[in-house]
């Protein structure tokens, strides 16, 4: 009789402390996360060298919580994934370290994951029947992308974002209107309450050629507004802003499906959270007859389920493993 084939993910790529336990390729056993946002709000953001302290902390507790709440045993462990980059070096050297001394004390493959890629395979665990090809958008705190994904593991980067991502705007602008950080959902709820017509903020990057992003200049200009309007209501600051970042998004995530001859567009990332982007995107995309899909919740933000699931799916699939001298990499591309 095979033993079942279980995948220990960890994520330390930044702020959240994630372990995961996945049976085969897809079914999830376990996915707990930590957050140290209330650990950075002081800061306004993340602190690498409070974060890699606080992950050292927190992990091993975690990936005894993950075989305790599965009733899995160390030894049952087949193999480990962990993130290796692209995030904070201090970070990803905590998870990367953690991870292979497990494998290497129990005498198990190891395989280090793309954290982008990682995303990618959020919406793999929760789609079913919406295999590739499809337009992948990754639009998250540190990372706004296009990559046409002809088949798992084959990525073709399509634009990428030239300076500010959306998620790290949405962080700016939420700390300009008084929102600690993280400000992503506040922001998201303020938003809801105001009148996204209230300003009109430059869409940049909309209509020119290609498929890269650009911010900091819309949140310069949310700067200047504030400035010289200090009696503006922030729920139609909020609102405004948000549409603008929407509308980028959409008309260019849209636009690089059809220029690519694709039928399916995956949202993921920690802003695919946001309500307005999947409402836009619900309603938009099918009129262009694109499928629209979008990961759970608790699959769009930084998690280990999904690097466990891409750790797997190399391992078992593409038969994959990584030395145990292999190095962070902070820049990593897709």
């Amino acid at each position: 009789m095979n033993r079942p084939f279980y995948t220990l993910g960890i994520e330390t790529s930044c702020d959240e402390t994630a372990v995961a336990i996945l049976e085969g390729e897809e079914r999830l056993l376990a996915n707990i996360v930590y957050s140290q946002a209330k650990l950075h709000t002081r800061y306004g953001g993340v602190v690498p060298e409070v974060a890699s302290r606080d992950h050292m902390r927190k992990l091993p507790i975690l990936v005894k919580e993950a075989l305790t709440q599965t009733g899995i045993a160390i030894s049952d462990i087949s193999l480990v994934a962990a993130t290796y980059g692209p995030g904070l070096v201090g970070p990803l050297l905590v998870g990367l370290s953690h991870g292979k001394a497990i494998a290497f004390g129990l005498g198990i493959p190891f395989v280090g994951v793309n954290h982008l890629e990682g995303h990618i395979f959020a919406h793999r665990l929760g789609s079913a029947g919406s295999d590739p090809p499809f337009m992948a958008l990754i639009v998250s705190g540190g990372h706004t992308s296009l990559a046409s994904v002809r088949e798992y593991g084959r990525y073709q980067l399509v634009g990428s974002t030239v300076d500010d991502a959306a998620g790290e705007a949405l962080d700016k602008v939420g700390k300009m209107l008084g929102i600690g950080y993280p400000a992503g959902a506040e922001l998201d709820r303020l938003a809801n309450e105001g009148n996204p017509a209230a300003i009109r903020f430059p869409r940049p990057m909309e209509s020119s050629p290609g498929f890269d992003f650009s911010f900091a200049g819309l949140k310069t200009a949310v700067l200047y507004y504030l400035r010289e309007h200090p009696g503006q209501e922030p729920k139609d600051v909020a609102a405004s802003f948000l549409a603008s970042v929407v509308d980028v998004l959409v008309k260019k995530s849209l636009d690089a499906t059809r220029r690519h001859q694709l039928k399916q567009l995956v949202v993921v990332g920690g802003v695919a959270a946001n309500s307005r982007l999947r409402q836009q995107l619900h309603a938009c995309g099918p009129e262009r007859g694109i499928k629209v899909f979008f990961p759970s919740m608790e699959l769009c933000t930084d998690n280990a389920a999904m690097i466990a699931a891409a750790g797997a799916f190399h391992h078992l699939i593409r038969r994959d493993a990584h030395p145990f001298s292999l190095a962070p990499a902070p820049a990593l591309s897709l």
